[in-house]
């Protein structure tokens, strides 16, 4: 027969590191969303000498490995003496990290939509923001849509580097549990059944949506 040290409470735990993972993500989703939506209008809009600054910093938070921006940006923020704590220090590398590949999303989104369609609109007389909210977006969100789940779930996974802040997440808080019981099996597969669980609803929602805004229904 199965037996386990773990308790009630190790559970509970677990729950409270799952719930700091989804906070970090609701978070760092959020942030990076809007703020890619910005660079991405940006760098669609204007020449790309003008935004040539903008492209480098997000081509460096792409390309940086996510650990070493965490640890960096929580080593700056020392530095500076800006005493963050280290859910705070977590969102905003996780936000800038996010950004930069929604950035591009968005960019090629906006891309995907026929110059046609947009000549169309202005001949009638719309203006660039009503031609942007009325034409482009709805369009550009199904293109988008797929790729940007994609990044919500890659982001509640890579959430997990932030234990190297002490931040304790789901999975530091796994780790703690394997320290102290010594059955690591089984709690990470809790571990893993759980990150399941989170991330499900997310993949399905975006495939619901996918479908429903197929141009073939």
């Amino acid at each position: 027969m199965f037996n386990t040290a773990l308790s009630w409470s190790d559970l509970a735990f677990l729950a409270h590191g799952a719930g700091m993972t989804l906070a970090v993500t609701a978070v760092s989703v959020a942030a990076g969303t809007v703020l890619g939506i910005l660079f991405g209008v940006i760098r669609f809009q204007f020449p790309s000498y003008w935004t040539l600054p903008l492209t480098f910093v997000l081509d460096v938070f792409r390309s940086v490995p996510l650990l070493i921006q965490l640890v960096l940006g929580n080593a700056l923020q020392s530095i500076l003496k800006l005493g963050w704590a280290p859910f705070t220090t977590s969102c905003v590398v996780l936000s800038l990290y996010t950004a930069a590949y929604c950035t591009e999303i968005v960019r090629g989104g906006i891309s995907s939509v026929p110059p046609t369609t947009r000549r169309a609109a202005r001949s009638l007389g719309m203006t660039w923001w009503q031609d942007m909210r009325y034409i482009v977006a709805p369009l550009a969100t199904r293109v988008s849509l797929p790729t940007w789940i994609g990044l919500t779930l890659g982001v509640m996974k890579d959430s997990a580097l932030v234990l190297w802040l002490g931040l304790i997440e789901l999975l530091r808080a796994s780790q703690i549990l394997v320290t102290r019981l010594q059955e690591p099996l089984f709690i990470l597969l809790i571990c893993g059944t759980v990150y399941f669980l989170i991330s499900f609803p997310v993949a399905r929602l975006g495939g619901y949506l996918e479908k429903r805004w197929s141009p073939n229904d």
